[in-house]
Parts: structure tokens; C-alpha cells; sequence
């Protein structure tokens, strides 16, 4: 019987939520799909979810490509810097926001970012964070659902240029 995989990233497309790992990743998963350059990124251990069937595949390994990229989140321990900081909002200003995919799956995605975090000025980042994400358009089908995993994720790295509109609560 084959070992489970130990998933540290998914990955969301506009078909498939994937798990694995992402190859080559030496900083936060934030900052590695910010600064790659190339046009597929490898994920090893695999596995795919269809946004529409729920159907699986699993592969040792999957090269997906950047531009199809909606979300993504790093899976990280208990003690990580990271997670310590976003436990520290109230340090932060956040705000609201409602962001929508428009694709062959349509989704939103409601949470709190930095102000101006989705803005191309902001250090030109591809992607932003969403703390405390909820994600609506996407059925998740109960706890057994392989999908329902987005609905208990503390926080989201989103693409910019993936999002059609973004609705500003704040401005």
C-alpha cells in the first residue's frame, strides 16, 4: 500500500485544486510564486481535484502553469513566523474586501488584505494575501468533500491578475 503523500501547497487553478509539494521552494510559498519567472511550476506527490467532478489523479509529479494560478497556500507549523504574524491583526490595518474570478469555474473570495495589497504598486507583487478567506461559487459538499480543505484555510495567496473585480469596502 503506497504512503500518503505529506501535502505542504495547494495550488487552485480554474480546474483543479492541487496538492503536493512545490519543488525547489527555499522562502515562503508567497514570496517563491512572486519572484518565479519560469512558466510551469513543479509540484511533486500530486494530487489533482476536479473542480466539477471531484474526480482524483495522482502523479509523482505535475508541472502547472503560472498563468493559470488563482490561489495557493503553504501549509505551515504550528510555531512558523508567518502564521505567528497573521495571528497578529490587530497590529495591522486590515481591510475588507470581495474579490471574483470570472473563469471556466466562477468563484468569490471574501476576506481581509493590507490596503493597496492588491494594486500593482505595491512593491510589484504578483500575488496578495487574504487572511480568513471564504470562498462562495465553489460547492463544497460537506467535511468529506475533497474540496472542503478551502473552507478551513486561515489564509489564501491570491493572484492579482486572475481577479476580474474587487469590491473595496473601505475606499
Amino acid at each position: 500500500m503506497p504512503r500518503p503523500a505529506i501535502v505542504t501547497d495547494l495550488l487552485l487553478t480554474d480546474a483543479f485544486l492541487i496538492k503536493g509539494s512545490v519543488d525547489n521552494k527555499t522562502k515562503r510559498l508567497s514570496d517563491h510564486l512572486d519572484q518565479y519567472r519560469q512558466n510551469f511550476i513543479s509540484v511533486r506527490e500530486a494530487t489533482l481535484i476536479d473542480l466539477r467532478s471531484r474526480n482524483e489523479i495522482r502523479t509523482p509529479r505535475i508541472l502547472v502553469n503560472m498563468e493559470r494560478v488563482v490561489l495557493a497556500h503553504e501549509f505551515l507549523d504550528a510555531g512558523d513566523f508567518y502564521l505567528k504574524k497573521l495571528s497578529e491583526a490587530e497590529s495591522r490595518a486590515l481591510i475588507s474586501i470581495r474579490a471574483f474570478h470570472v473563469g471556466s469555474v466562477n468563484f468569490e473570495i471574501a476576506g481581509e488584505v493590507r490596503p493597496g495589497s492588491y494594486e500593482i504598486n505595491d512593491k510589484n507583487r504578483r500575488f496578495f494575501v487574504v487572511e480568513e478567506p471564504k470562498i462562495r461559487g465553489i460547492d463544497l459538499q460537506g467535511d468529506d468533500d475533497p474540496l472542503a480543505i478551502l473552507a478551513r484555510l486561515k489564509y489564501l495567496i491570491v493572484a492579482k491578475q486572475r481577479l476580474s473585480y474587487i469590491y473595496d469596502f473601505n475606499g
